[in-house]
């Protein structure tokens, strides 16, 4: 058994932390959880059980879910800021360095970028995967071998992963052929994605495999179901980027006379397993049908301003029925402290009003939600029977001396994180991580694949 005594930790049902409590945790999963009387008082177990207790000085939260990822991105911060453009522009960008990964150099680039997200507090990571094949679409002799690239990255970097497989089968809702970096995407037809899917079971119990739509610009209208249909059977979560743009919607409605939305929940795809990325540019209809089948919305603030996509309608999304998490996306930023505080401010902006999220929705959006749009139902907060992931923050580093731990998800950002633990194993201590060089691996799988 392992014991952490927490200065400040943010309980379920709690409107804010509650001060010096004891979580105790055996086989991965959290046995006990005792605040102690007075902030001084000894629980029922004994002094001596305080006295092996590990302490955490400053607030302790439950494990971070990074629900939207693209692991390559991390490859392209601070190279796509050289002119004007749009996220167009910036795309093309992105497949020069998509055509220059194989397994080996995925898995060094994942490892890093993963342990990068441990540091900022996240425990799991939802990974949108669709650089299948070799750069010219011919399958590796193992077909699922860049899978098995981030399954072993996510190993090493000590945190969990929900590959969400993606089908990406088109370049256009016209049905327009892949062609150049995108045909390493490309699986030909629906079928055959479910079937290579099929053939991927990770053995490791940090990984899960989901799927995904990549958007309707990459599944024919007439094939979604065929997607939709292999994540109900499988009873896995199933995502799809939605309405990023407003030249995707244009041409649903051009080719489909309708918007992205209602093709999706026309052929199956929107419920409660299914989570729609962005969601930038819905629709009022948009938004009824989304939030009355509990379609779960993520959004990736940092990346939605830096590829200025727009800000989506986040409070009434919430109120329509959806339920929220967050992404870091491209790695423009990986910090689930400022984008979740991104929801709010965004929504200031665009509304100009304040106080639209509370601290303890935009913890849940970062914990639970996240945890519960990537399959793991059984994470996100500090109780009894759930997965023991803590993160703690410092309150007296420069950005949160005297402020209250109320306050954290409005002035801390991913370095203040000291400790973090998933799944009962200590995986960042002091700030560090005890298995990853974080900055130099980064430095030598970024260059190896943009030198």
């Amino acid at each position: 058994m392992t014991r952490w005594l927490a200065e400040y930790a943010w309980l379920p049902e709690h409107a804010e932390p509650t001060p010096d409590v004891l979580i105790e945790a055996e086989g991965g999963r959290i046995t006990a959880v005792t605040p102690l009387v007075g902030g001084g008082g000894a629980p029922s177990a004994g002094v001596e059980v305080l006295r092996d207790a590990v302490r955490l000085p400053g607030l302790t939260l439950p494990g971070l879910a990074n629900a939207h990822s693209h692991a390559f991105h991390r490859a392209l911060r601070g190279r796509t800021h050289g002119g004007r453009g749009d996220f167009w522009s910036w795309r093309d960008v992105m497949y020069t360095v998509a055509a220059r990964l194989d397994p080996d150099s995925y898995l060094a680039l994942a490892r890093a970028a993963y342990a990068e997200m441990a540091l900022a507090g996240i425990t799991c990571v939802g990974e949108f995967h669709y650089l299948h094949h070799g750069p010219d679409g011919t399958p590796y002799d193992d077909p699922n071998a860049m899978s098995a690239a981030l399954v072993e990255a996510a190993a090493h970097a000590g945190i969990r992963l929900t590959l969400l497989d993606a089908a990406y089968l088109t370049a256009g809702v016209a049905g327009e052929p892949l062609t150049g970096p995108q045909r390493r995407f490309g699986d030909g037809d629906a079928l055959r994605w479910a079937d290579r899917v099929a053939a991927f079971r990770p053995e490791d119990d940090h990984a899960r495999v989901g799927a995904a739509i990549h958007s309707v610009r990459a599944v024919p209208a007439e094939q979604l179901a065929t997607v939709a249909n292999l994540a109900d059977r499988a009873g896995v979560p199933l995502h799809v980027h939605l309405s990023e743009q407003p030249a995707e919607n244009d041409a649903c409605r051009a080719v489909h006379g309708c918007t992205p939305t209602r093709l999706l929940a026309e052929h199956g795809v929107l419920g409660r397993h299914t989570t729609a990325v962005h969601a930038t540019h819905p629709t009022s209809a948009d938004l009824g049908l989304l939030g009355e089948s509990r379609t779960g919305v993520c959004l990736c603030p940092t990346t939605e301003r830096d590829l200025a996509d727009g800000i989506g309608p986040a409070r009434r999304m919430v109120d329509a029925g959806s339920p929220l998490s967050l992404g870091s996306d491209s790695h423009a930023v990986v910090d689930l402290f400022e984008e979740a505080r991104a929801v709010e401010l965004d929504e200031r902006l665009r509304t100009r009003k304040r106080g639209h999220f509370t601290a303890v929705e935009l913890l849940t959006a970062a914990t639970v939600g996240g945890h519960a749009a990537l399959g793991w139902g059984d994470a996100g907060r500090l109780a009894v029977g759930d997965r023991a992931d803590l993160v703690t923050v410092r309150l007296d580093s420069a950005r949160t001396a005297g402020v209250p731990p109320v306050g954290a998800f409005f002035a801390a950002t991913a370095a203040d994180v000291t400790y973090v633990v998933v799944d009962g194993r200590t995986v960042v201590a002091d700030g560090r991580h005890l298995t990853v060089d974080v900055p130099a691996e980064l430095h030598d799988a970024i260059a190896a694949v943009t030198a």
